[in-house]
């Protein structure tokens, strides 16, 4: 699923082709799921309009234009930004591509702009949302997100007293939206390993300077994730990342450590007890 770096990848990639331009055409699928029930004579009004920024708020991401509405973009489970002659992140819960389609499979929209440029939204789970707001800061969803671990992290003090109030078990909080935007499951387990913090502990029961240890490498993973486009094989060696997934039973770390996976909240957690404490 797309994290909060592989949405900010989304985020520059619109920006670079969208950005002070005019949106001439405005193509919409018929799919009444992702577009929450929205016609598409709705999304009609955005020809005309011009893009002053993309922008992103934990995992949702919005064009600013010159004029309401706004379009806000949710990719879910598989979906994403594509422009011509892209090479698109290969999701593992996403559809291959083909580099000669266009547009490609499963668009939900279609947006050409006056230079000849496009942005398509593609969605082959129809697990993502296509809205139009008029304030998208201002409304849900983006109203009721927590903090953005790349635009907004709260100082160390304020974080020890965000973790403070909480008696949720920390890999709980970590996905919760309300809470941290745009973390999401390999982002939790790469922090918690790397914080040496055992996933299963309650938030409240950190000392200050376990929370502040969790604060410092939760902007480091996001920082080096984005640093690097959110192209994994550049992911550093060493992350849990590159030996996470699949619940394979002999799975270590770069190290030689054991992974363990354990469910915690209905999601699959992949941890280091030889570490995480």
């Amino acid at each position: 699923m797309p994290e909060l770096p592989e949405v900010e990848r989304g985020r520059r990639l619109a920006e670079s082709v969208a950005a002070g331009k005019r949106i001439e055409r405005v193509e919409c699928a018929d799919d009444a799921i992702v577009f929450a029930g929205v016609p598409a004579a709705a999304w009609a009004s955005l020809r005309g309009r011009r893009v002053l920024a993309a922008c992103r708020w934990g995992k949702q991401l919005w064009f600013d234009l010159d004029a309401p509405p706004h379009p806000l973009f949710h990719f879910g489970m598989s979906g994403g930004f594509r422009v011509p002659g892209d090479t698109p992140l290969k999701l593992a819960s996403g559809p291959a591509h083909r580099p000669d389609e266009w547009p490609p499979r499963y668009w939900k929209v279609r947006l050409t702009f006056d230079d000849g440029g496009e942005v398509v939204m593609t969605d082959a789970r129809r697990l993502g949302k296509l809205l139009l707001r008029d304030a998208p800061r201002d409304e849900p969803p983006v109203s009721r997100l927590g903090f953005d671990p790349l635009l907004a992290l709260p100082p160390p003090r304020r974080f020890v007293e965000l973790l403070a109030a909480r008696s949720v078990v920390i890999k709980s909080l970590l996905l919760n939206q309300g809470f941290a935007a745009g973390v999401g499951n390999w982002i939790a387990d790469e922090v918690l390993y790397q914080a040496r913090i055992d996933p299963r502990r309650r938030a409240r029961d950190l000392d200050e300077r376990e929370a502040k240890r969790l604060r410092t490498v939760l902007r480091r993973v996001v920082e080096a994730a984005v640093a690097v486009d959110a192209e994994s094989s550049r992911y550093p060696a060493g992350w849990l990342f590159h030996r996470r997934w699949g619940k394979q039973a002999e799975a270590t770390t770069a190290r030689g450590e054991a992974i363990e996976h354990i469910e915690i909240g209905g999601r699959t957690t992949a941890w280091v007890p030889a570490v995480q404490r």
